[in-house]
């Protein structure tokens, strides 16, 4: 009789979370839909268009400016049991413009603990983006002291790998150089560039030991490569530097001079804009030549230019009617 009592009050504990679970899932997905519908496009960088009837963002817009997928942002506003990580709610947080009380409910809400409580999202500005996308042929990206990859132009998109196909937690240059095949593969002395940026991350480290998203990325690191945990343990710290070549071995236009440059957004340990200019004329006319190859790709796949923050209208009305219906739009 006791195993019995036992059992159905654990089935009943059970039916219990899971009704919690969902009242906070359907209450995670009215506070995106209201937070989304409150912004307007001209607040994050984006045309208007003459045809919009949706009130504030799309739902592909948000999608496009954290980085996730359409469809997976959009089975979010409709409360499924979906799983999602605290770097893709610090990317949504960023692209809804939450002050730090709506930052703090919203990782309330999934039930993900802040790694970074308190902190103001800081958001790649319109006029960032807009810098970001006239750079091109020119690889440039948006970093952050942990070498996060926070945004980045078409050019950059595909130097070392496919960026955009990589999921949004994983765009960070360190754990890329360690755990990506391509990504390495495109590094001139991929060995010593990985040493290097070993040095650089224990440098910038330094200021930040007790942050949990410090501490997340060096635990990820740690267990993904045996390589990466030999330079770790060698307690070897590389300044921040300059200017400087840098070589590229690309999949599509082969062997790349770039002159790398640092621009800091801030102080010298936070953001920071990359970029990266041919160092000679045969640089410069791959460079060239990749992006008439995005254009060509581009125009035969019907995608619109995704790091301009520029959505076509007949996209989002195609995303629209296809979230509407259920079938998924794609990521």
């Amino acid at each position: 009789m006791t195993i019995t009592v036992r059992t159905a009050q654990a089935v009943e504990a059970v039916g219990a979370d899971g009704r919690a679970d969902g009242i906070r899932r359907h209450e995670l997905a009215g506070f995106l839909r209201s937070r989304r519908e409150r912004i307007t496009p001209e607040q994050v960088g984006l045309d208007r268009g003459a045809r919009r009837r949706t009130p504030g963002l799309r739902r592909e817009e948000v999608a496009q400016l954290s980085a996730v997928g359409v469809t997976w942002y959009t089975w979010l506003e409709q409360a499924r049991p979906i799983q999602v990580s605290a770097q893709v709610l610090d990317a949504l947080a960023r692209a809804l413009l939450l002050d730090p009380s709506e930052r703090s409910h919203l990782f309330a809400l999934a039930g993900v603990a802040d790694p970074a409580p308190g902190t103001p999202c800081a958001t790649v500005t319109p006029a960032l983006r807009d810098m970001l996308a006239r750079l091109d042929p020119f690889p440039a990206c948006v970093q952050n002291s942990r070498y996060d990859i926070l945004a980045y132009n078409r050019a950059y998109s595909g130097l070392m790998c496919d960026l955009d196909a990589v999921p949004p937690e994983d765009r960070n240059c360190v754990l890329l150089a360690f755990t990506n095949e391509e990504w390495s593969a495109a590094l001139g002395d991929a060995g010593e560039t990985r040493r290097i940026l070993a040095g650089k991350l224990r440098a910038a480290m330094a200021e930040h030991l007790a942050e949990p998203p410090w501490k997340t990325l060096l635990a990820r690191l740690r267990a993904a490569s045996p390589e990466f945990r030999e330079i770790w343990e060698r307690h070897e710290v590389v300044a921040p530097t300059g200017s400087r070549t840098k070589h590229f071995v690309n999949g599509c236009v082969g062997h790349l001079d770039l002159v790398h440059t640092d621009l800091w957004l801030g102080p010298s340990s936070g953001p920071r804009l990359v970029t990266y200019v041919p160092l000679d004329e045969e640089s410069r006319r791959k460079l060239e030549k990749l992006r008439r190859l995005r254009e060509r790709k581009d125009q035969e796949s019907g995608h619109s230019d995704r790091v301009s923050a520029q959505v076509s209208e007949r996209a989002s009305e195609r995303a629209s009617e296809r979230a509407s219906t259920g079938v998924p739009s794609g990521v």
